[in-house]
């Protein structure tokens, strides 16, 4: 088997309708084109053998390499100090007019010396399709064309490319090799959509522009922030990465621009992201709300509300998917690659995903908290919205009271899972605060009739007495880390004895170095082999939760240790692993998203407590040491 670098040395590039993943080595591994969802381009992160890469790295392979992003940019900088000289490479992907979708995208990558003298190498091999389709290769001096079926690639160089004039090279690969000195600079654009020129080098002029311009972009983008909290660097991070997994066109946003990395190496759990969940759209609005990003914000919200309009009658199924690609469309038929070994082994790779067809109950609570959230700052609700959204209200009411799949998507069956009554609970619950703000009419007896039955349902059947926690489901002991949105959604008292109590059972039974599970897989029927790494979202749920509960320092301390487990870009997957690698799609856009409403959760309760009952409550907690 190849080598696979860890998930976890990797950067993400963007242009706002798709993105690619940046080794340390300096390999493309991950680049799908023209959208997010669209088949691959490069994807040796799968399948280093026929997956297909795109490298530009140094000669020298005993080099220490560090990588970093330009300040507050997406811009990312791999940097090689090698004996001859200290050498980087600029990775991006220049922004025009991202509201308009197109098929033509730009991969940018500078090489550039900064002291002595390096060695650069490129090597361009694209497999087209997840490696199912060939393609055609025409050399020129500074340019080559790759023609698939479906799509041309284009690559336009500063240096001169290998290649015998006339003649095409058999393995359909371009390559190059250069040297440059101190001072001296040299490009290589990738383009799809478009062929581009093929007479003479790649101009520095358009190498400066592109960069000038690209870094304006996200600098700009990034003054909107108004966060101003103990954490800005890490929160503009997150923030960034968001947007960097936004589909501009739509307003929509991925769960992850990846499919198939493992949650656990060697294991089968491998799903693709690539799509937008409506639930981790609804919690993405009401972080970038809180960091003052309110066009992003109204976009997902048009986003949503146009789902909503879809589905006219409940005569049609369920009043909303629970996932849709980023166009809206819902055909997410999965498929398994046959070919492909998938990430160091980890098979299979699947494209679509099978649980876009599973009845999640939950979604309906977080989608109307998300209207409701943005409607406090913003009266954008419209007549035809609210008719879709009372639609989708009384729809539940009929439904809310019936077994599902849950949040995480099990594939074991369906239980009554306390999560989703909780979210049907918020979705009755915020409904009935839009009509009254607003005026609205609305069957508004019957939802509050739902909205106190599920309460009272909640507290008789999902508590356990004899374990003292509220639980995954109705009559089971095991614990559900998604049950720390209780006190977060305005479900319970941060405070009430019975959450106090959950929350302590939750500590000892799912809680590892900070670290939360979203469950015990051991214990719990999921329907798959095998186990799984802890949940990063949960974590950063748990601060949320500790913080609200008055447990600042303790919050504090595990906020912080879960920061030295991001990659060394401040990226995170969407697990963590036994000993501390990176597991599952990344970047992952839940963990960002919670990882934003964390900080500004403890920020604010750390404003608000006293030093010294910070310092009492990490002398109650974490400072008790047993010594001997």
């Amino acid at each position: 088997m190849a080598d696979y670098p860890p998930i976890a040395d990797h950067g993400l590039i963007g242009d706002l309708q798709t993105s690619a993943l940046v080794s340390l080595n300096g390999t493309i591994d991950w680049f799908c084109s023209p959208r997010f969802d669209s088949p691959s381009i490069f994807g040796s992160i799968l399948d280093a053998e026929k997956g297909g890469h795109f490298t530009l790295t140094v000669a020298d392979e005993s080099a220490v390499i560090k990588q970093l992003y330009m300040a507050d940019t997406a811009v990312l900088t791999t940097r090689y100090l090698t004996e001859s000289g200290v050498a980087e490479v600029l990775d991006f992907m220049p922004i025009d007019e991202p509201e308009t979708a197109t098929d033509m995208h730009r991969i940018l990558r500078i090489a550039r010396v900064m002291r002595g003298e390096v060695k650069f190498k490129m090597e361009c091999a694209p497999a087209f399709d997840y490696g199912r389709k060939g393609h055609h290769l025409t050399l020129a001096d500074h340019h080559a064309l790759f023609v698939s079926e479906d799509i041309e690639l284009s690559l336009h160089t500063s240096a001169m490319l290998d290649h015998s004039e006339g003649k095409e090279l058999t393995d359909g690969t371009a390559r190059q090799e250069f040297t440059l000195k101190q001072g001296e600079v040299s490009g290589v654009l990738l383009a799809t959509g478009q062929k581009g020129s093929t007479a003479g080098a790649l101009p520095a002029s358009q190498i400066r522009a592109h960069l000038e311009s690209t870094v304006r972009y996200w600098r700009k983008w990034v003054s909107r922030s108004n966060y101003r909290g103990r954490w800005r660097e890490v929160v503009n991070r997150s923030a960034l990465t968001l947007k960097l997994m936004t589909y501009a066109p739509t307003g929509a946003l991925v769960a992850a621009p990846t499919t198939s990395l493992p949650e656990e190496m060697g294991g089968e759990r491998n799903w693709d992201y690539r799509y937008t969940w409506v639930r981790d759209g609804s919690f993405s609005l009401d972080a970038l709300m809180q960091l003052g990003y309110t066009d992003e914000a109204v976009a997902f919200l048009f986003w949503l509300g146009q789902r909503v309009l879809e589905h006219h009658t409940a005569e049609d199924g369920f009043p909303m998917n629970l996932m849709y690609r980023i166009d809206g469309s819902s055909d997410l038929v999965e498929e398994i690659i046959p070919d492909w070994e998938g990430y160091a082994g980890s098979s299979p790779v699947r494209v679509g995903n099978g649980a876009s067809e599973q009845l999640q109950l939950d979604i309906y609570g977080e989608a109307l908290d998300a209207v409701y959230r943005i409607g406090q700052h913003n009266k954008l609700l419209g007549h035809d919205a609210w008719m879709g959204i009372s639609r989708i209200v009384t729809w539940l009411a009929d439904n809310w009271d019936q077994p599902d799949e849950g949040i995480w998507e099990v594939r074991g069956g369906q239980q009554n899972f306390v999560y989703s009554r909780l979210m049907c609970w918020v979705a009755f619950d915020r409904a009935i605060r839009m009509a009254r703000d607003r005026g609205f009419p609305a069957q508004q007896l019957r939802w509050r009739q739902a909205r106190d039955a599920i309460y009272y349902q909640i507290m008789e059947k999902g508590y356990n007495e004899e374990i003292g926690a509220f639980t995954m489901y109705y009559g089971t002991e095991m614990l559900d880390a998604s049950l720390l949105k209780m006190p977060l959604v305005g479900f319970i008292a941060p405070r009430d004895p019975r959450w106090l109590s959950t929350l302590d059972v939750m500590g000892r039974e799912i809680v590892s170095d900070s670290l939360v599970f979203r469950y015990n897989p051991e214990d719990t029927d999921d329907g798959l082999a095998g186990g799984e790494g802890t949940f990063s979202l949960c974590t950063f749920w748990y601060v949320d939760a500790l913080a609200k509960a008055g447990r600042v320092g303790e919050a504090r301390m595990v906020f912080e240790q879960m920061l030295t487990y991001s990659n060394h870009l401040g990226l995170y997957s969407e697990e963590v692993g036994p000993t501390g690698e990176q597991l599952g799609n990344f970047p992952q856009a839940f963990t960002h998203l919670a990882l934003i409403s964390a900080a500004v959760t403890l920020n604010d309760a750390l404003d608000e407590t006293e030093d010294t009952e910070t310092l009492s409550d990490l002398s109650e907690g974490i400072l008790q040491l047993d010594i001997t």
